[in-house]
């Protein structure tokens, strides 16, 4: 199988385990905060915990689909490895995703009732605060699969800058999935809206850093 088959797969499993892992992430970790009515530090808590925990989902899903596609080209890497280190870096980065916003929710928690709320900030600086997230995100995930990369694979240090361009692309991505998903509309249309914006988002992710895993393939043959 060539480069050009390694690619292809490479782009089509992010872009499915993304939509069906942060789908179901996303979907998992709402339905659990919703089923129970808890206010307050101790709500802003549960949100936290389930919010990472629930990472697990697209951690299983992605690492296994990813060592799938790229087996065939690196089998000296195991799939426990990869999948235990996808995981790690997963769970990792979705502490440090959920810090901030939980820190300031329990800050809002602890002022005093007559405190104005603070105002919601400008789209444009979502999106950036985004991006920048998702470059810390990335290098995180990535460092725990370098760690199952090097030895076997030649040049493999390229991996963490590799995810660290393509999840500062695609977390404004999804972060403007879930602002138009929430404009109003009937809930089948948001679902639908989130659907594409994941599916879109795992195409350009894995086309970015599926790119330099061409790269590696080709310099290890």
């Amino acid at each position: 199988m060539g480069l050009k088959t390694l690619y292809g797969r490479w782009i089509a499993v992010n872009a499915l385990g993304e939509l069906f892992g942060l789908g179901l992430t996303l979907g998992v970790g709402f339905s659990i905060c919703a089923s129970f009515d808890v206010g307050g530090v101790g709500g802003i808590l549960l949100a936290f915990g389930v919010a990472v925990f629930s990472g697990t989902i697209e951690a299983v899903i992605v690492g296994l689909l990813q060592w799938w596609a790229m087996h065939p080209w690196f089998p000296a890497i195991s799939r426990l490895r990869w999948f235990l280190g996808t995981l790690g870096g997963a769970l990792t980065a979705y502490v440090l995703g959920y810090l901030p916003s939980t820190l300031m929710d329990l800050s809002q928690t602890a002022a005093p009732a007559e405190q104005a709320p603070m105002a919601e900030p400008p789209q444009w600086l979502v999106l950036l605060l985004a991006a920048l997230l998702g470059a810390v995100a990335g290098a995180v995930l990535s460092f725990a699969q370098w760690l199952a990369m090097r030895g076997s694979v030649r040049g493999a240090k390229i991996w963490i800058p590799a995810n660290m361009l393509a999840w500062f692309i695609g977390m404004p991505l999804v972060f403007l999935g879930i602002d138009i998903a929430n404009r109003g509309q009937p809930l089948w249309q948001s679902l639908g809206i989130m659907a594409v914006a994941l599916l879109v988002t795992g195409a350009v992710v894995g086309a970015i850093h599926g790119a330099f895993l061409v790269r590696l393939a080709r310099d290890s043959a």
